[in-house]
């Protein structure tokens, strides 16, 4: 039996165009008949990974690029400045061993050859990777691709435990992700407007040509508002196994919880300044099966007059979530709200605390049935 973390968001995100599509319109979806704005889950994992970035130790994580030669040869180089000349050349040795294919980059002459996909590795097996070169090197024997694949398999990353790796050319050297997130959807129909906007030449607008009242830059962007229901839920017998090591899985659990409910995509941080904190957060400890209370939105939710979303929002999901527990069983093991307001529905849904103290009070909950730990 596994146990899971599930963590919802009710969060009001104001005039802002935090994840584009192709046309560089808000992403949407049809959820319920109705169109909602939309947060490609990619998205935000990647603003999740770049919140760990100011708060894990760069040897908690890890680095994804397809530049797996140049990162690699780099580190060689460091480590031995000796063979600094075949850097390039030993590190295309390791991922030959490892039979990941490499080709030429389009249009860098003279630049390492690349991986045909984005390769997560951490910054340990980097390291061990390059021991391995090194020795390789001075010893003048070949590399052993048994042992390559065994640096691959170990001392995984926290993101890349959470995240997972794929890799295409041995899925013996894949991850599976611990964590899952879904696309973030409005709770409410919304739809996208339009900014015009004008820039004056500084140069220009000078006392001499007031009369050209003309802009020296004018366009339109596209943005939208809503407010947005967010899900995630982490596999800690699944991220146990990934990272080998108790310590490091409370760790990553904390650096989780505040990363993804902290963090925010920057599209066009600079144009709308939309760096919101969530209105609501809910994470359940679940030993049965991860639960998405999406379905609490399917109707989408309509205002009351004079007031926003967000209200409305929580009524919905504590309403659906003790539909939930009542027709199915399904019932969370235990319950924590951060809550800006309070409310009867805020109340249902689990015990009120603190944000700061949500990460050690989910590790308390969590460790004596996952980690065979006794908590004083």
């Amino acid at each position: 039996m596994s146990t899971f973390v599930d963590i919802h968001v009710i969060q009001s995100v104001p005039p802002s165009c935090v994840n584009r599509d192709d046309s560089g319109s808000p992403k949407s979806a049809v959820y319920g008949g109705i169109r909602r704005l939309r947060v490609s889950s990619q998205s935000w994992k990647r603003a999740t990974r770049l919140h760990f970035q100011n708060h894990l130790d760069a040897t908690d994580l890890g680095t994804r690029t397809k530049r797996v030669v140049e990162v690699l040869a780099a580190r060689i180089a460091a480590e031995a400045p000796d063979l600094a000349e075949s850097a390039v050349g030993l590190a295309e040795d390791v991922f030959g061993a490892a039979k990941i294919k490499l080709t030429p980059p389009r249009n860098k002459k003279d630049a390492p050859k690349e991986s045909g996909y984005l390769i997560f590795l951490s910054s340990s097996q980097i390291s061990r990777l390059s021991e391995l070169a090194i020795a390789s090197a001075s010893t003048g024997d070949k590399l052993d691709p048994k042992q390559v694949k065994k640096i691959f398999k170990e001392e995984h990353a926290i993101d890349v435990s959470l995240f997972g790796r794929m890799v295409a050319d041995d899925t013996d050297l894949n991850v599976d992700a611990a964590c899952q997130v879904a696309h973030a959807i409005s709770t409410h129909a919304a739809e996208n407007e339009y900014d015009f906007f004008t820039a004056v030449d500084d140069a220009k607008f000078t006392a001499e040509e007031q009369e050209d009242a003309g802009a020296g830059m004018m366009g339109t962007v596209e943005f939208s508002s809503a407010t947005m229901y967010r899900y995630a839920t982490v596999n800690l017998d699944m991220l146990r196994e990934n990272l080998g090591d108790d310590e490091a899985v409370i760790r990553a659990l904390e650096a989780f919880i505040n990363g993804f409910c902290l963090s925010m995509p920057t599209g066009k941080q600079n144009t709308f300044a939309n760096r919101t904190v969530p209105d609501l957060v809910t994470v359940q400890i679940r030993n049965d099966q991860p639960v998405s209370l999406v379905g609490a939105f399917e109707d989408a939710v309509t205002r009351k007059e004079g007031e926003g979303y967000v209200a409305q929002s929580v009524e919905a999901l504590a309403s659906y979530a003790a539909n939930v527990e009542r027709a199915y069983g399904l019932a969370p093991s235990r319950s924590f709200v951060v809550s800006l307001k309070d409310s009867d529905a805020v109340s249902s849904l689990g015990e009120r605390v603190a944000f700061p103290d949500l990460p050690s009070r989910v590790r308390n909950a969590v460790t004596p049935g996952v980690l065979g730990q006794e908590q004083s």
